[in-house]
């Protein structure tokens, strides 16, 4: 047996048996459920509390000095700094024998507290349901978001051979690729700057069937448990389906490459025809960008052609989760300088790090050539997210406005003018871009607000406007029913302090300063309301307020909001069944319950549900109904 093999027996319980339990002694307390429970002192629960807290800082100490080790072998292998011959007669065995007997207990009972937090309620949602006497009903059809789709290499040029059909996007070959062959990775990556398209001879494809969005690598799950869940009610392939797409692309180069509403389409007719029942579009994130788009293309005459009554007779609900219906604010900052707070709030050495591994302007280059991603940009303008005193999400206690978008400290020069609301940050990116990326740009969005019914109307033959809701409106489908599902209270990326790249080295204008930090201001980032990823007023506006406003619903579509707390799981890596993270809601316990209900033809059931306060905000937002 290798030591590897006993190295994981000994740390590792045998997930096969039970750990057995010694009797109780007499006489037995209990819990309210009937557990028994051991009393002990204040005093001594102090010390062992303590005791346990430090046996496992020295259990991580360890573990993370023995990880150190091996990652820094798998690098130096390049520079044959260290021997990983020498490294592989390490006896792992007597190595574990030399760890105190206690850190080891520590090990094995973390690994199975996190197996359970991991598997906390595989299968569990759907088979309570289906006891209440829900079952399959109507065809699902899931449309997954940037990080739920996986992308494969279909290349048979030398340059692609070695990728030929791995994933460089959403798999364990990505890392290699990005790590070992960046150039190659990001030339494959990319799209060309000027078509949209693929470079020659490149090809790249969403991967497809339940497997491209189940995972994004291996063990990080995504619309997993969803899966599961739906499995127990008796959905199968038959009657779910993933239509996973490529995300770098523009909705229109998403039809015209891959012909992607044209199968859509098709799918969800042949749905309603072998079942029978109109089907339940379920979307995460930019999905429900790509769906609102799906809903003007599928009727519009010289697109889909299906007539103003195709989405009243083939679609019964539209389930939008963590939908960024008015964008991501930190999509801004992405394309202008490489940045958002995953990279502002890194610590000195970790910025070096990635300064070398993939900088600022290779960052830059990176999301401007995949054009999908610029639908993310914020839309509404100031309406929606304020002006240089104001938005309508500002509390009470605020020292700085949310409606000054980027901050200068010093704003002496073109490169650092004064504080900017979204609007003029859009403006600023546009002027300081290149030139392909602003015509790619303009040519394919629109971000403003339709202020009247007539325009609302003539914007639905102008394409470029199907991602928009504030421009557009729904279909007139009175029969339609739209859940909007969402996680609040995780704090999310509202507006950001900047500094011009005084840098010689750098081939960017202007940079996120990590200098400042106080008040609400975290190395540059202020923080507000929002999922992790979507703030508050892109997940919830629409929803709460903007399609109640006729113009943008004249068919009175049916809407409900249900919001769903961040409460994580301090001991989950992933936030547990309760959590309210952008991606991670989807193995949220209670989501899983709502989607498997409307599923089911249940959905009437539902009672809204608001833990924020997006109906305050909503009413604060300068877009009106008509008079």
């Amino acid at each position: 047996m290798s030591s590897f093999n006993v190295l994981r027996r000994r740390v590792l319980p045998d997930s096969s048996s039970e750990t057995s339990r010694a009797p109780s002694p007499n006489p037995v307390f209990r819990d309210k459920d009937g557990e028994p429970v051991t009393l002990v002192t204040a005093s001594k629960l102090k010390k062992l509390s303590s005791h346990r807290s430090k046996r496992r800082q020295w259990l991580l100490f360890g573990l993370g000095g023995l990880f150190g080790i091996v990652v820094a072998a798998f690098f130096a292998q390049q520079n044959d700094v260290i021997n990983l011959e020498g490294l592989m007669d390490i006896n792992l065995v007597s190595l574990l024998d030399a760890i105190p007997a206690g850190i080891v207990n520590d090990a094995k009972d973390i690994t199975r507290h996190e197996r359970e937090t991991v598997n906390y309620d595989s299968f569990t949602v759907g088979l309570h349901l289906q006891s209440q006497g829900v079952k399959a009903r109507h065809p699902v059809i899931m449309i997954p978001g940037v990080i739920s789709t996986g992308l494969e290499s279909w290349g048979t040029e030398e340059v692609s051979r070695q990728y030929f059909r791995k994933r460089l996007w959403g798999s364990w070959s990505m890392m290699r690729a990005l790590v070992l062959d960046k150039a190659s990775w990001k030339r494959h990556i990319m799209l060309d700057k000027l078509t949209g398209l693929d470079p020659p001879g490149i090809k790249l494809r969403a991967a497809q069937g339940f497997d491209a969005a189940d995972f994004f690598i291996t063990g990080y799950w995504i619309w997993s448990k969803i899966l599961e869940n739906l499995a127990t009610l008796g959905y199968d392939p038959s009657n779910a389906f993933t239509a996973a797409y490529d995300w770098r692309l523009s909705c229109e180069k998403l039809e015209l490459r891959d012909h992607y509403f044209t199968r859509l389409k098709a799918h969800i007719e042949t749905g309603v025809k072998t079942s029978g029942e109109k089907v339940v579009l379920v979307s995460h994130s930019m999905g429900s960008q790509v769906l609102f788009y799906f809903l003007h293309w599928v009727e519009a005459e010289g697109h889909g052609n299906g007539g103003p009554d195709w989405v009243d007779t083939f679609v019964d609900s539209w389930i939008n989760i963590s939908g960024s219906m008015l964008g991501a604010l930190k999509g801004l900052p992405a394309v202008l300088s490489g940045e958002m707070k995953d990279t502002a709030q890194l610590n000195a050495f970790a910025v070096y790090g990635l300064e070398k591994f993939l900088a600022k302007h290779e960052r830059v280059e990176l999301f401007r050539a995949m054009p999908g991603a610029s639908s993310m940009l914020p839309m509404g303008g100031n309406a929606v997210w304020g002006n240089k005193t104001w938005a309508p999400d500002d509390s009470s206690n605020q020292t700085i406005s949310y409606g000054t978008f980027i901050n200068f400290k010093e704003s002496n020069s073109t490169q650092s003018p004064a504080n900017l609301t979204v609007e003029e940050s859009h403006a600023y990116l546009m002027k300081n871009s290149d030139t392909w990326y602003r015509d790619q740009v303009q040519r394919t969005y629109s971000y403003g607000v339709a202020h009247s019914k007539a325009e609302v109307e003539e914007n639905g033959k102008d394409a470029k406007k199907w991602m928009n809701p504030l421009e557009t409106r729904l279909p007139l489908a009175p029969h339609l029913k739209i859940y909007c599902f969402y996680g609040v209270g995780k704090r999310t990326e509202r507006s950001y302090w900047y500094r011009e790249d005084r840098d010689p080295m750098s081939k960017i204008n202007v940079t996120i300063d990590t200098s400042i930090t106080y008040g609400e201001i975290d190395r540059g980032v202020i923080m507000g309301e929002g999922d992790g990823t979507v703030p508050l007023m892109s997940n919830g506006y629409m929803c709460a307020k903007g399609w109640r406003i006729n113009r943008y619903n004249p068919a009175g579509v049916t809407v409900k909001v249900y919001e769903m707390p961040h409460e994580p799981d301090r001991f989950s890596p992933r936030g547990g069944p309760n959590t309210g993270d952008h991606v991670d809601i989807l193995g949220r316990a209670s989501l899983n319950d709502l989607i498997l209900r409307v599923a089911g033809g249940k959905g009437n059931h539902i009672e809204e549900n608001y833990v924020s306060n997006i109906r305050e905000y909503s009413e604060k937002v300068k877009i009106y109904d008509d008079r």
